[in-house]
């Protein structure tokens, strides 16, 4: 059967339920790269420039023979590697079905490795002998792993116009306008814990800062989990973006009201910017509740961590400001320390929300007493439906 090419959103459909090797160097692979895909190298990053120094500096031809020397050797192994993955895949998919038909509880489609695509003539592949192959843009090195492995005898899928073609939709799908609904509210106000409840619920959410591995502020970097790349972030983002919204029509998509950087990670502006159009819902709790609830949530990370963070906005916190944190710190008051560091915050978000256009429009206020997620949750739904939604 001759190698298929398939356009990008077929393509992206049929990686939902099908291995994707994704055959640029390592080093491509690491820095951004489709969810879920395996590095399925043809070169190492060292071979890839060779081959692309011979392409620019001598000839087409030459640079072709010289990655035949490198491809050759490794043709028996990349078979057998292209082997071990779809096994695997196809014990994970039979693992799953058999979990699914046993709870009968069907798991989250953004949440889940091996989710169930909506149904076509494309989607319904033998995942036992179907694969699918990209590089970045659709060129020979897809193209030779494509062969090889459609002349052993795999059903191949290979991507038009390369990951070049998936990073082109994933900027049109971030351009797009999306019911989104955003649970804001000042820092300690358990924000993430309302939209993990309202997942529980069957809402469709996206956790940004899961996806940035950053809980957003100075300190949203404690647990030392390294971040993707802001190219990355924006590919996973947009994948469950089309996941919700596209796929499962969702009517509405709860998110946090994050500030335009997480992190190391920046939002896309014109996304971001469509954020701060739509319905928030501002849980408002007292500032010695919240207190409690970030004394209980980063009290107990290392001091070290802790001044570090603290000295990293030390110009916009102020000297003394600064100065009589740490020095709680280190006197171990940390409830003293994070009083402090509470009304910066407040102070900034503050700030960032009176310079919201059409804010009134779009902001509705939900007076909590404390940090109570299912009674938060509860509210927020009760106001967005108008009736007791805690049943």
């Amino acid at each position: 059967m001759a190698v298929i090419k398939v356009p990008v959103e077929e393509f992206i459909v049929l990686a939902q339920s099908h291995p994707v090797l994704d055959v640029r160097s390592p080093g491509e692979y690491e820095h951004a790269h489709i969810p879920n895909a395996i590095s399925f190298p043809l070169f190492s990053d060292e071979e890839r420039k060779e081959v692309g120094t011979t392409y620019k500096q001598v000839s087409r031809e030459n640079a072709i023979k010289i990655g035949l020397d490198f491809f050759g050797p490794k043709m028996r192994t990349m078979v057998e590697h292209a082997e071990a993955i779809v096994s695997s895949w196809q014990l994970a998919v039979d693992k799953k079905t058999k979990n699914q038909l046993t709870t009968n509880q069907p798991e989250k489609f953004a949440n889940s490795q091996l989710p169930t695509v909506n149904s076509s003539a494309n989607s319904q592949l033998p995942t036992a002998n179907s694969i699918l192959v990209h590089c970045w843009r659709g060129g020979m090195r897809s193209a030779a792993i494509a062969w090889l492995l459609d002349m052993y005898g795999f059903t191949v899928y290979q991507l038009e116009g390369g990951y070049k073609a998936f990073r082109n939709w994933t900027l049109e799908q971030l351009r797009k306008d999306y019911p989104f609904h955003l649970i804001g509210g000042y820092t300690g106000s358990g924000k993430t814990l309302v939209l993990t409840e309202l997942a529980r619920r069957g809402k469709a959410v996206i956790d940004l800062e899961d996806l940035a591995k950053h809980k957003g502020s100075a300190f949203g970097g404690l647990d030392k989990i390294p971040q993707p790349s802001a190219e990355m972030f924006e590919n996973l983002l947009a994948l469950q973006l089309f996941q919700l919204a596209e796929q499962q029509g969702a009517t509405e998509i709860w998110m946090e009201d994050e500030s335009q950087r997480i992190g190391n990670i920046n939002m896309p502006f014109e996304l971001w910017n469509c954020f701060r159009t739509k319905p928030l819902y501002f849980l408002d709790i007292p500032f010695e509740e919240r207190l409690n609830y970030i004394v209980q949530e980063y009290g107990g990370y290392p001091k070290e961590g802790l001044i570090n963070a603290i000295v990293r906005i030390q110009k916009r916190l102020g000297g003394l400001e600064t100065k009589t944190a740490i020095n709680c710190l280190i006197e171990n008051d940390v409830k003293g320390c994070f009083g402090v560091l509470l009304k910066y915050y407040d102070k900034h978000y503050a700030k960032a929300l009176n310079n919201r256009p059409l804010l009134q429009d779009v902001m509705v206020k939900i007076e909590a007493d404390k940090v109570d997620t299912k009674t938060n949750t509860i509210k927020i739904l009760s106001v967005q439906y108008g009736s007791d939604t805690g049943k």
